[in-house]
């Protein structure tokens, strides 16, 4: 597994910082409780919109993972996913072979500052608590999934100016066809 020696958060451009610009993604993993289960989800939270997606994974690993990332990259618009800011996890191994498939740039936050994708890492609290720790993700439903996520992207945010993660979204993806 490669990861830059140097801080690569710290080199990651101002248009992904300060949220300005739509096509920047945080990605993380929410995994079942520890067990004979190894049911996961692969989640995704568009910065500026705070828009977020969960896709079901077999596995924590980087050929899961690339999976996940293919069936989002192919159900959004051009121009609609830009980079890419995930911790250090084993599951995201999979960074060059994305970069070369999608030509999508990868950060990593620093080690232990869960911080710098605060907003995935609030979403996946959030999820939990439609999906408590010790759920088994092999065994929810996709509608189930699909349901929670309809609900969390439907809540009005104060940082959004009240509108929903899901106006929000659209709304740009709007501006990306124009």
């Amino acid at each position: 597994m490669f990861f830059p020696t140097e801080s690569p958060f710290t080199t990651v451009l101002e248009s992904v910082k300060d949220r300005k610009e739509f096509g920047h993604w945080e990605l993380d993993s929410v995994v079942s409780s520890r067990g004979k289960s190894k049911g996961c989800v692969a989640t995704f939270l568009e910065r500026k919109t705070r828009f977020y997606v969960a896709i079901k994974m077999a596995n924590r690993t980087a050929g899961s993972m690339f999976a996940a990332f293919g069936k989002l990259y192919g159900s959004l618009p051009e121009g609609a996913m830009l980079t890419a800011t995930t911790d250090r996890g084993k599951e995201f191994a999979c960074h060059e072979l994305v970069k070369q498939h999608y030509g999508i740039t990868f950060y990593f936050a620093d080690a232990y500052c869960s911080w710098q994708r605060g907003a995935n890492e609030n979403s996946n609290g959030l999820l939990r608590e439609y999906f408590p720790k010790k759920t088994d993700f092999a065994k929810v439903s996709a509608y189930e999934l699909s349901e929670s996520l309809y609900e969390l992207n439907s809540r009005p945010r104060k940082c959004l100016g009240w509108i929903s993660p899901i106006d929000a979204f659209l709304q740009e993806v709007v501006r990306l066809n124009c």
